[in-house]
């Protein structure tokens, strides 16, 4: 036998054998591994067909990503993964980096291209407003004033900034779900807090809902609800007589009946709505993780907390009645996505009544956020395959709670909204450039969402047509139901500047708009987190310092 025989009788031609031999083992090693690699992206692809989001096996940096999405956003792909492990070559050891790099170039045209757009904005708009007049804005594209300043709020949302950059990342991700999101509610509400208070108690906070324009100057005017209801669009064109404040004017009177009821509850006046404001409004941030989780999964919902907790939106959140509005429709939102996924320990048709009781209320807010009908499509279309049988009726039994409230009380909905239109025009949107605002808009949003909420906007972009066709064939990922999440909120975004009837202020007007971009930032690269978050905080931090912000 071979075995037997003495080792050096073996001579140069078994020598040769054994280098084939390895070289053949090698070979087929490698082969095993790429099969190995493929049949875990089948299976991945088939968890997400199941419902079930297989994380537990994928990298960190391709959570729910298939192969050629994440190869568009410069993320590593399965493939790759089991390629390089077969793979004694150096060079192809390094590929996974390489596109991690290669997803940052863009990610970096995609923020400079946002800041150039704002200085552009701002450079037209000091053009316009010097030589014409007619934007009738200080510092335009902003509804704010130049007025450097340090105040007391500063060391607070200082610390609350380096903490989050610092910790932020991985407490979201070791946390459980349970505390992961009250914890974002209370540091949204803790980021929101200081940067109001950099202009102090009374100018952030206690006066910003009861100047001339505000809802706090008619409170006394609805001591007879009822019959103030009945008579609302009778006020609402500017010659009526007795004509609404700007702010009651042009929303329905749910928003200043919000301010009511808090009077008669004793909660008047303008520090307990800047509270109610600022408490509410910081809710969103837990809403938006809720709503991902269920459409998406928990992996991406915990990427996104950071960024969403310290959004540069909590400029405006704090304070303003937008915020309060944003809030209910992300609720709204998050209460439609648990019904549409069959809930987890509350019957759907619970969350399904919720959810329309909340909508239907949202439409007696503002009229702006009829837009929400569109993320409310997006989700159960992005669920329908996995509807619970007791979804629809109460949706539409709870949507239907507010207009018959309203109606049944006196007002017309309809023909206050054709009155809003024609007062709107009565004022200075009459003389705004519809050519600048319908871009210098988008300027704005970039102070809402941030820097890396655009970078995760243009991942969300480059990638939509693939995921679009798996949403269309049925075999969607948990990052198409995410994008697809997005999509939706910029489509209102796209919707809203295009009526015209968002001429300047969207910075606070499309608050309930950005909340819906900023779960795009679960597409960023893990690695690079917290540089992200340092630009969002600075985004905050500057808008916050250098000028007043008003409404």
């Amino acid at each position: 036998m071979l075995a037997g025989r003495p080792r050096g009788s073996l001579g140069p031609s078994v020598s040769a054998v054994n280098r084939d031999l390895l070289r053949d083992l090698g070979q087929k090693r490698n082969q095993d591994d790429r099969h190995q690699a493929d049949r875990h992206r089948d299976d991945r692809h088939q968890d997400d067909r199941d419902g079930r989001d297989g994380r537990d096996d994928i990298p960190d940096d391709r959570a729910g990503l298939p192969d050629d999405l994440g190869r568009d956003i410069g993320l590593e792909t399965s493939q790759d993964v089991g390629q390089n492990a077969g793979s004694g070559n150096g060079q192809d050891a390094g590929r996974g980096s390489r596109g991690s790099r290669r997803g940052l170039r863009p990610d970096l045209y995609a923020a400079g291209a946002a800041v150039l757009l704002f200085a552009a904005a701002v450079v037209v708009g000091h053009i316009l407003e010097n030589t014409y007049g007619n934007l009738h804005l200080a510092w335009a594209p902003l509804y704010a004033w130049w007025s450097p300043q340090v105040g007391p709020g500063t060391p607070a949302a200082i610390t609350v900034a380096v903490a989050v950059i610092a910790y932020g990342p991985s407490l979201a991700a070791r946390l459980p779900w349970r505390a992961l999101v009250p914890v974002t509610w209370f540091v949204a509400m803790a980021w929101t807090w200081s940067l109001a208070l950099i202009d102090g108690w009374y100018y952030g906070i206690e006066r910003r809902l009861t100047t001339r324009y505000e809802y706090l100057t008619v409170i006394d005017r609805f001591d007879n609800i009822g019959a103030t209801l009945r008579g609302f669009t009778q006020h609402i064109l500017i010659d009526s007589p007795d004509h609404w404040p700007p702010h009651i004017a042009g929303h329905p009177p749910a928003a200043t009946l919000t301010f009511v009821w808090l009077d008669r509850i004793g909660l008047g006046g303008g520090g307990w709505a800047g509270v109610f404001c600022i408490t509410v409004g910081a809710s969103a941030a837990a809403a938006v993780l809720i709503a991902v989780r269920s459409l998406a999964d928990e992996t991406l919902a915990r990427r996104a907390a950071p960024f969403v907790a310290l959004a540069p939106a909590a400029v405006w959140v704090g304070t303003s009645a937008d915020g309060y509005f944003a809030a209910v429709a992300a609720w709204a939102v998050a209460l439609l996505a648990l019904a549409a996924t069959g809930g987890r320990r509350v019957p759907a048709f619970i969350y399904g009544f919720g959810s329309g009781l909340l909508l239907g209320f949202t439409v007696y807010l503002s009229y702006g956020l009829t837009l929400f009908a569109i993320t409310a499509a997006a989700v159960l279309l992005l669920t329908w395959r996995r509807w619970p049988p007791t979804l629809l009726l109460p949706l539409l039994a709870g949507a239907a709670v507010a207009p018959v409230a309203f109606t049944l009380a006196g007002f017309n909905w309809w023909e206050a909204y054709h009155l809003l239109v024609e007062r709107y025009y009565q004022g200075a949107a009459s003389i705004r450039p519809y050519w600048y605002f319908v871009w210098a808009n988008l300027a704005c949003t970039v102070l809402l969402v941030g820097l890396a909420g655009v970078t995760g906007l243009r991942r969300t972009l480059a990638t939509a047509p693939s995921a679009i066709r798996r949403l269309r064939t049925g075999t969607p990922t948990t990052t198409d139901r995410l994008l697809g999440l997005v999509l939706a909120g910029f489509l209102m975004v796209l919707v809203a500047d295009l009526s015209g009837m968002s001429k300047a202020e969207t910075e606070r007007i499309w608050l309930p708009f950005a909340f819906w971009l900023l779960p795009a930032t679960a597409l960023l690269p893990r690695g690079g987190q917290r540089g992200w978050l340092a630009a969002q905080v600075t985004v905050a931090l500057t808008v916050n310092h250098l000028f007043h912000t008003g409404w």
